[in-house]
């Protein structure tokens, strides 16, 4: 009798598991963007983060110092062995580190086209540091952007990808992406002036959904990342496009929220912030600080 009840029980450990989502990311010491932000969001909204490593930094919480990319064989390599060992429900993509990790992260992505892909392009950090070249925006827009299901470019990465003006009106470029590919394009308007954060979701037909939120004060670092993560974390899950891109806002506003100054630079967000709800000294600084 005891044999089927292990069973039941293996079973249901099984089907307890999270999807695996694995990121291609450069790593950051501070653990506030790149691949140490995806391991964090993607946890935290009930994915397991797996991760490939596609180039180091040297920075802290005021920008990037220096950036050196992994050999293209070794990101090659990583992603191979973990591939062939866990089953991935979803690719989020950030710092790829150059034009050849690009390159091969494409011929990976080629052998898993049903599996969703966020791309978060990230061109430079938050201080304004180049992490992409001119050769990588173009493996970028022919290769990886035709492979997404969504795109999460802020509005200065999407006229930039879009190949248009600083004065482009977003829809514009948003449909450009479109054209060029990419299932959905989620434009985050941090970049824009205003009270409010206007972030849109285009599709084939133009917009699908608008979500307003109130402006933060200060700057963080990594929103981009735990934006990404999250939604990626949300569509292994089966969440639909426009229901996961709304919860992915959501966490990711909270998340911010209730980020602090870790450092001498800009803000972390807080991305483990409900695992902390409970404490009522952690929830008042929140309110100190951002009052």
């Amino acid at each position: 009798m005891g044999r089927p009840f292990y069973r039941k029980r293996r079973t249901a450990r099984v089907a307890a598991r999270p999807p695996v989502v694995v990121s291609f990311a450069a790593s950051d010491p501070t653990a506030g963007a790149g691949v140490q932000a995806d391991l964090l969001a993607i946890a935290a909204l009930g994915g397991h983060p797996a991760t490939v490593v596609t180039a180091l930094t040297v920075q802290d919480t005021r920008g990037v110092h220096a950036l050196r990319a992994v050999e293209p064989d070794w990101v090659e390599a990583q992603a191979a062995r973990l591939l062939a060992d866990l089953p991935v429900r979803a690719f989020k993509i950030g710092v790829l580190g150059s034009a050849a990790n690009a390159d091969a992260v494409a011929r990976i992505l080629a052998a898993h086209p049903q599996v969703p892909l966020v791309v978060d392009p990230v061109l430079a950090s938050g201080r304004g540091d180049a992490l992409a070249d001119e050769a990588t925006v173009a493996v970028l827009r022919k290769a990886l952007l035709a492979r997404a299901t969504v795109a999460t470019p802020n509005s200065l990465e999407a006229r930039r990808l879009a190949g248009c003006g600083p004065q482009t009106p977003l829809d514009e470029c948003a449909a450009r992406l479109v054209e060029a590919g990419c299932r959905y394009v989620l434009v985050t308007g941090t970049h824009e002036p205003g009270a409010k954060v206007v972030n849109t979701l285009y599709g084939p037909a133009g917009a699908v959904r608008a979500d307003v939120w109130p402006r933060l004060p200060g700057e963080y670092h990594g929103s981009g990342c735990t934006l990404a993560g999250a939604l990626a974390a949300l569509l292994a899950r089966g969440v639909s496009v426009p229901e996961a891109v709304r919860e992915a806002q959501a966490y990711t506003w909270r998340a911010l929220a209730a980020g602090y100054p870790a450092g001498a630079g800009q803000r972390l967000p807080d991305r483990l912030f409900s695992l902390r709800a409970h404490d009522p000294e952690h929830a008042a600084r929140a309110v100190r600080d951002h009052a």
